[in-house]
């Protein structure tokens, strides 16, 4: 019988990937602060303990003010590139073996921060992570559905010079009121690109948002997801077209989506046979990192040990890394599992 502790440790040493990652949303304070002060940026607050303190927020509607806070001193480069690089440390330090991050342009373009320079100082970051330790990544650029199509629109047109750095288009922010289907062109005109397409849908949208993300928009991954169990029609749909979710355990909590981790769907939705992925989204804001959100869901909802490597195991075979590569993990994972 493996204990709590012992699965836990498995869970930090095995090889892991993260699909599901706002690089805007792994601003620690101090960082945040820093950089404020080499932009000579004046933040809200005039010490790293009172940022801190902020992000105890209590509403999603404080969590985007702290988070747009953050966005306003990303101003050159290299303030891109170190963001991404603190993200990458982190996770590597995690057998973080694989990301695929978001990165949200129009809440820079608008601040009349060109594309090119937050896209340099991300991809150079991801670059340099696969030179120094072998991580591989994908860049996935995000739409924020907010905002118009014609601004989407606008904005592939801004990313079109860069798309060999671009692997795939996501949909996020505020999800009600703002379903899929409001950006159906835009997403039809990404995929003609050749770009892969995901989009959060059914984190706080009903089940209808989930089904359209599938049906109108045809997405190749579902980000969040939780909803769709409320609809069985729908979990079958899932299954059948092999999509996986990237669940967001430690984000659920911190914005209720569940009230309790112990109540949290993960084990439900691995008992339905549904592809369900481990991932932080926000974590800087959210209460932490990868390691962290496998540790709350081994003591909090009594994953076992097959589970722990389903997990892990829909973690690599959602991703969007090469066949041969997935293999390799794979077999990795396996062998720590014997």
């Amino acid at each position: 019988m493996d204990t709590t502790d012992t699965l836990i440790e498995l869970s930090k040493t095995m090889p892991k990937t993260e699909l599901h990652l706002h690089i805007e949303g792994t601003f620690e304070p101090e960082q945040m602060f820093a950089i404020a002060q080499r932009n000579q940026v004046k933040l809200k607050y005039d010490t790293v303990d009172a940022l801190k303190a902020a992000y105890q927020f209590t509403n999603l509607q404080d969590f985007l003010d702290l988070y747009y806070q953050g966005m306003s001193v990303l101003l050159h480069e290299a303030d891109f590139y170190d963001l991404t690089m603190a993200y990458l440390e982190k996770v590597h330090s995690e057998n973080v073996i694989h990301v695929e991050i978001f990165f949200d342009p129009q809440g820079h373009l608008s601040r009349d921060i060109p594309f090119e320079v937050q896209i340099k100082g991300i991809y150079n970051a991801l670059q340099d992570a696969q030179l120094k330790w072998g991580m591989t990544s994908k860049l996935i650029m995000s739409f924020l559905r907010h905002l118009s199509e014609e601004s989407a629109f606008e904005t592939l047109e801004h990313a079109k010079p860069f798309l060999n750095w671009i692997d795939g288009v996501g949909l996020d922010s505020s999800e009600l009121g703002h379903p899929p289907e409001k950006f159906l062109r835009v997403f039809e005109a990404c995929k003609n690109l050749g770009l892969k397409v995901t989009a959060h849908a059914g984190e706080e949208g009903p089940p209808d948002y989930v089904w359209q993300a599938i049906n109108q928009i045809g997405v190749d991954r579902i980000d969040h997801g939780n909803r769709a169990l409320e609809d069985v029609k729908l979990i079958e749909e899932i299954k059948k077209r092999d999509l996986t979710l990237t669940v967001c355990p430690l984000s659920n909590l911190k914005l209720c989506v569940v009230n309790d981790m112990k109540d949290h769907p993960i084990k439900h939705m691995l008992k339905l046979g549904l592809h369900a992925t481990v991932n932080s989204d926000d974590p800087a804001y959210f209460g932490g990192y990868m390691n962290d959100n496998y540790a709350s869901l081994i003591r909090r909802t009594g994953i076992n040990k097959e589970e722990l490597l389903q997990l892990a195991k829909n973690g690599i075979t959602g991703s969007w890394m090469k066949n041969t590569t997935k293999e390799k993990h794979l077999k990795q994972l396996h062998a720590l599992f014997k």
